[in-house]
């Protein structure tokens, strides 16, 4: 079942709630708007404010001596976008000059479907994990992301948070809490844990009860913050159940596998396996087919989890 609310209806609600109580959350925009909704934000604060056209790269710039000025600016464009091409701004501009941005980047991998392969981040998280001192953010659902808003805009310094902008599978319940820096633990399982963010946590939670059918316990944790990672859940999860499987709707390199994998490898040695992007570009199709082409499905995680269980033996 889907979320009632797109995920970016619920973003735009939450910034203009927090620019009530906080006059210094500007937004600008790369000519997006209407994708994104913060043109609702503009109705409500329209001299908070700022359309600078289809010009990422600037947009950070501006965002950063908006910064510099005691402003928190709120920066959003296309994952590829807001990411790719602005990277040497945020790098230098925004977090290497300590400043205090929140970048959002939408349609998330396979999420940005028919817009094709030049529009489809699967590198996105990738390339930010490496900017020394950013968090990286993957909500889950309408729930979570209303939940983690203002923690992110309290932070002081660069965020990432990576944002499906429709109606997400609906995995947690209105007001449930989270902590911007603690992964959620859904369930515990003795044979395998599925780790895993945004999208893949629904079809994760799908894979548990089918493994469950077969005699498998699978426990399912959902690490929504990649960077920093939450150490002390993946080291419990290893001890507990010995096998991860990381689901990410991400290509697996740099991305959210290798994040768990730096910790089991530092502090827990135990397998590790993928269900996530082969080193593959994006391309034109709906949700159904790119799951397949791409191997996201429930049943790839089934197989996955069966596979990390019998390298333990």
């Amino acid at each position: 079942m889907n979320d009632i609310k797109e995920m970016r209806a619920v973003y735009c609600e939450s910034l203009i709630e927090l620019a009530r109580d906080n006059k210094d959350i500007v937004v600008i925009e790369a000519d997006l708007m209407n994708c994104i909704k913060t043109g609702d934000f503009k109705k409500n604060y329209p001299d908070r404010f700022f359309n600078v056209g289809i010009a990422e790269a600037n947009m950070a710039g501006i965002a950063a001596g908006m910064s510099a000025c005691g402003k928190i600016p709120f920066i959003s464009s296309f994952g590829p976008f807001a990411t790719r091409r602005c990277y040497d701004q945020l790098f230098i501009s925004i977090a290497y000059s300590k400043l205090n941005v929140k970048v959002i980047g939408t349609d998330p991998g396979i999420c940005a479907e028919v817009n094709g392969g030049t529009h489809m981040p699967f590198e996105d998280m990738g390339i930010m994990r490496c900017i020394p001192d950013i968090v990286c953010v993957e909500p889950t659902d309408a729930a979570q992301l209303k939940s983690l808003m203002p923690q992110i805009a309290a932070h002081k310094g660069l965020v990432y948070v990576r944002l499906y902008r429709k109606c997400s599978p609906k995995v947690y319940e209105e007001g449930d809490k989270f902590d911007l820096f603690k992964a959620k633990e859904i369930s515990q399982g003795n044979d395998v844990t599925i780790i895993a963010s945004g999208i893949m946590v629904d079809r994760a939670l799908q894979a548990a009860k089918l493994l469950a059918e077969q005699g498998i316990n699978a426990g399912v944790t959902n690490i929504h913050t990649w960077k920093p990672i939450d150490k002390d859940a993946v080291i419990a999860a290893i001890k507990r159940s010995g096998a991860i499987v990381v689901a990410e709707n991400h290509n697996r390199y740099n991305g959210l596998t290798s994040a768990v994998s730096e910790v089991a490898c530092e502090h827990c040695p135990a397998p590790v396996l993928s269900v996530s992007v082969n080193d593959k570009f994006g391309e034109v199709g709906k949700m159904p087919y790119l799951s397949d082409v791409y191997n996201l499905n429930v049943s790839d995680i089934v197989e996955r989890a069966k596979q990390a269980i019998a390298l333990k033996k």
